[in-house]
């Protein structure tokens, strides 16, 4: 699944979170551990939003990410956008979820005018997309000049006296997880996470195609044993 190229693997990854969409967050927070929170805390945080900001959660999902923002900028303007529209309506009934511009969007084709946000941020989106320099090309583009793009997202184990046992945590622990809560239809989502963050890009990598991409002060920093990432940068 998680080889799956162009539109095969947009329209498989589309589907896939319309079927978890509602159970997609306690599925986090069982992973997890409860860290997601955290993670998305500190997402927002280094987003460095002004008071009266405007921020693009993009990949919004169920809209954790906008709802922090709202959370620590109360007057702040919160575009949601995503492409698997079931997740967008479970958020929408949830606290906070008439606050937010909620958008059906391709991350690769943002429907946003140039220079029309402060920050982006996006959590669990480059994993899934099939270009991730068009992606970030895109996030730049609707960045205003000085703005911050940060991108929270999982990350190859990396090589320790612990990788065996995050590898069974990734392989077998996540997958059985996601069959006894989400279901046999879902069975299939929570074996392309491993397999996804396995292939994905490392921290080091990652961050190359952020400078690439035109960004400068590109940051980051891990979270699990390495098998997290937020990564920040901003926008010259």
């Amino acid at each position: 699944m998680a080889q799956l190229q162009g539109q095969a693997r947009a329209d498989y990854v589309r589907g896939m979170f319309d079927r978890i969409a509602r159970r997609y967050d306690l599925m986090n927070r069982l992973i997890t551990g409860g860290q997601d929170h955290k993670w998305r805390r500190f997402a927002v945080q280094v987003a460095d939003l002004p008071a009266r900001g405007r921020l693009l959660d993009i990949a919004t999902g169920t809209g954790d990410i906008a709802r922090e923002a709202l959370k620590q900028q109360p007057e702040a303007r919160v575009h949601g956008a995503d492409f698997a529209l079931e997740m967008m309506r479970v958020g929408q009934s949830r606290h906070h979820g008439s606050r937010i511009a909620w958008a059906g969007a391709d991350a690769l084709r943002l429907p946003y005018a140039d220079a029309s946000f402060d920050a982006v941020v996006s959590a669990y989106l480059l994993r899934n997309v099939v270009d991730i320099p068009q992606a970030l090309a895109e996030q730049r583009r609707v960045l205003r000049s000085g703005g911050r793009i940060v991108i929270l997202d999982t990350s190859p184990p990396p090589n320790s006296p612990l990788k065996p046992l995050i590898n069974l945590h990734l392989q077998v622990g996540i997958p059985l997880l996601g069959r006894l809560v989400a279901g046999k239809a879902a069975a299939d989502a929570y074996r392309y996470l491993p397999e996804s963050t396995a292939l994905f890009k490392t921290p080091q990598e990652l961050s190359q195609l952020v400078a690439a991409a035109g960004f400068c002060d590109v940051r980051w920093q891990t979270f699990m044993l390495g098998t997290m990432a937020a990564h920040w940068a901003r926008k010259a």
